[in-house]
């Protein structure tokens, strides 16, 4: 089912003095994998949310206890950023930071007992292959090429990246970061949206934000205005029949993409990443009706962007 929304004026007060960006809470990984748990029971994927649920809690650990550090940019650097609207913590400055792949088989030797024997095979490769392979199979999945992924293992090898990022998300001042030149993009690392929330309680109640792939920041987009091609016309919500529109695809007829929204009123507890990964049924109606998604959700790659 379909709904038409109003335009953005018509259903978002004026800005004012609002929160641009929201970088990652220390506890991400933790409330995304309590969230997992949840949303596991009783449903049709419950193993693999199971799964993803194991792993978003050894991300947690490795954020919290291990050795993640990555450099962060110079005052410099970050200035300069700014100045020209880019995303101070992008990969292609950056690179791949140390200790990632550590990180990567740390996560997949956390996770493999808590998978069946073709589970544990397909993690073989992020523990046994060469570094040259994953630090291959890293830039590939930053780089959105999912053709030359191991889909298998992604969503390890993401989650590796998905620690490091956050650690150094966190180490920002939002002060620091501009609006993006490109919204549909991360003003943080410039990487590509999982979905969208409309948050509640305090100074964003009532406001949509995009939450990153990578870094797990999220930064305000106006609602009914397609956060890919910035149209306003005809922008329509598609739910589930019976649903309770907890989770929806907002679709753009003019770039025939689409992402979900989330409305957290609905459950305060709905995360922009678990509650994705649990409506893939939503992604399937949308592709039905000619849509293609303009985000990505690394826990399950494959067929995106």
């Amino acid at each position: 089912m379909t709904t038409t929304l109003l335009q953005p004026g018509e259903i978002e007060a004026a800005a004012g003095n609002i929160p641009e960006l929201l970088l990652p809470p220390a506890d991400a990984f933790l409330a995304r994998a309590l969230r997992l748990a949840r949303l596991a029971e009783g449903h049709t994927l419950g193993d693999y949310l199971r799964f993803v649920a194991h792993l978003a809690r050894a991300q947690q650990d490795r954020l919290t206890t291990g050795d993640t550090a990555m450099a962060m940019p110079t005052a410099e650097r970050l200035a300069q950023c700014r100045e020209y609207r880019m995303p101070p913590l992008a990969p292609a400055g950056l690179g791949l930071p140390e200790g990632w792949r550590d990180t990567a088989r740390h996560l997949a030797r956390a996770v493999r007992p808590a998978l069946p024997t073709a589970g544990q095979a397909a993690l073989e490769p992020v523990l046994e292959k060469q570094d040259a392979w994953l630090d291959a199979q890293a830039a590939s999945l930053l780089d959105g090429k999912i053709q030359d992924l191991d889909v298998a293992a992604a969503p390890v090898i993401g989650a590796a990246l998905q620690v490091h990022w956050v650690r150094l998300a966190r180490q920002l001042d939002p002060r620091q970061v501009a609006r993006p030149e490109h919204p549909n993009l991360c003003p943080v690392c410039g990487a590509h949206p999982v979905s969208s929330m409309v948050r509640v309680g305090g100074a964003e109640s009532g406001l949509r934000y995009l939450h990153c792939a990578l870094c797990s920041s999220e930064w305000h987009v106006v609602r009914a205005k397609c956060s890919n091609c910035d149209n306003t016309r005809g922008i329509a919500h598609y739910h589930l029949e019976g649903s309770n529109r907890l989770v929806q695809a907002e679709a753009c007829p003019e770039c025939r993409t689409y992402l979900k929204i989330i409305q957290q009123e609905k459950d305060l507890l709905a995360d922009p990443v678990a509650d994705d990964l649990a409506t893939l049924t939503l992604d399937l109606l949308m592709d039905e009706a000619g849509f293609v998604r303009s985000g990505i959700n690394w826990y399950l790659v494959q067929g995106q962007l």
